[in-house]
């Protein structure tokens, strides 16, 4: 069968295929213009946005805000300076796979598969004592500190997918009040707030079949926000810290397409997402410094609607993480 012949035939099964199941984002046309020539690669490229955000937001925002502390610092002159890496488990979709290849006969729905990989995000965060808190037999409440993190948001390249930050630092800040300050006999206890907020970013597929397209993900904004209910225990040689806590994000996007020389209109996307955070850290105790591990798990949130689908992971599917850090504390 000649190839003319064949890519017209390929080109009425996908129509038909389109036909009942029409994009709920991207604008089609008729038969061979470049709106619907590009639609199903701009329906990609919004699905793609529903994916990909809430694994960025998870790993900017982490667990502890800072590692391995419970309690507030104790006032005027206490500090706390701390660096890590945090990296969730994450899946990035095989954008370049045949089977995913973007067709030219308007928005069909695919089966993404998925490649599992962690996605790593360093931070370094700080803590400055404010007030000590008012004592209370052994014991201080209201403690408060304020607290400081710039996150570096590196590029990222996995299966032909690519994100890209227009500046790699972005500052965060926030709050912690003590409610219980860590003595001999009690544990340190407080609750934290902190707001940490993605850089702004390009997101870019790239197809390498013969029909291949790029997707593209621009104007990428993330706002997170994060509390916490932390407890904390230090035993001389080693420490103990468990919390729970809410995220949230909060993100928006213009998602558009080049397919067959054609580019497709930009559609504004957002995404808002409220999720569970649990987590554990264990420290050591060093003369100066605190080696922390920490690991912890993101669950719940309600899924956006998406055309394409993706096998694996789901995009609210729970996920692990973990953060390894150092720790100096005054």
């Amino acid at each position: 069968m000649k190839p003319r012949i064949v890519l017209t035939f390929g080109m009425f099964v996908g129509a038909a295929a389109t036909m009942g199941a029409q994009s709920p984002n991207c604008p089609g046309g008729a038969l061979g213009s470049p709106a619907l020539i590009t639609q199903d690669a701009c329906q990609k490229a919004v699905d793609l946005f529903q994916y990909m955000a809430p694994q960025l937001g998870g790993a900017i925002v982490g667990g502890n805000a800072t590692l391995g502390q419970g309690g507030a610092l104790g006032g005027l002159g206490h500090f706390s300076i701390g660096v890590r890496v945090n990296a969730i488990q994450g899946s990035v979709p095989r954008v370049n796979d045949v089977s995913a290849t973007p067709l030219p006969t308007g928005a069909v729905k695919t089966v993404y598969l998925t490649n599992d990989i962690p996605l790593p995000m360093p931070t370094a965060d700080g803590a400055l004592g404010l007030f000590g808190g008012i004592p209370l037999g052994v014991t201080n409440i209201g403690a408060v500190d304020a607290l400081v993190s710039a996150s570096y948001n590196p590029d990222v390249n996995e299966s032909s997918v690519t994100v890209k930050p227009d500046n790699p630092v972005k500052l965060g800040y926030g709050a912690r009040i003590g409610l219980i300050q860590e003595s001999i006999l009690t544990p340190g206890v407080s609750v934290t707030y902190l707001r940490r907020d993605l850089p702004v970013l390009t997101m870019t597929g790239t197809s390498n079949a013969t029909f291949g397209a790029t997707l593209k993900v621009s104007n990428f904004d993330e706002e997170t926000t994060a509390w916490r209910v932390v407890a904390s225990k230090s035993f001389v040689v080693f420490g103990i810290a468990f919390g729970i806590g809410q995220d949230k994000y909060k993100s928006s996007a213009t998602a558009s397409a080049n397919a067959l020389t054609q580019t497709s209109t930009s559609v504004s996307v957002s995404q808002e997402m409220s999720r569970t955070n649990l987590f554990g850290d264990i420290s050591l105790n060093m003369p100066i410094f605190k080696l922390v591990l920490e690991a912890g798990q993101i669950t719940g949130g309600a899924a956006p609607t998406t055309f394409n689908s993706f096998n694996g992971r789901g995009i609210v599917d729970s996920r692990l993480y973990g953060s390894l850090g150092l720790r100096l504390a005054w």
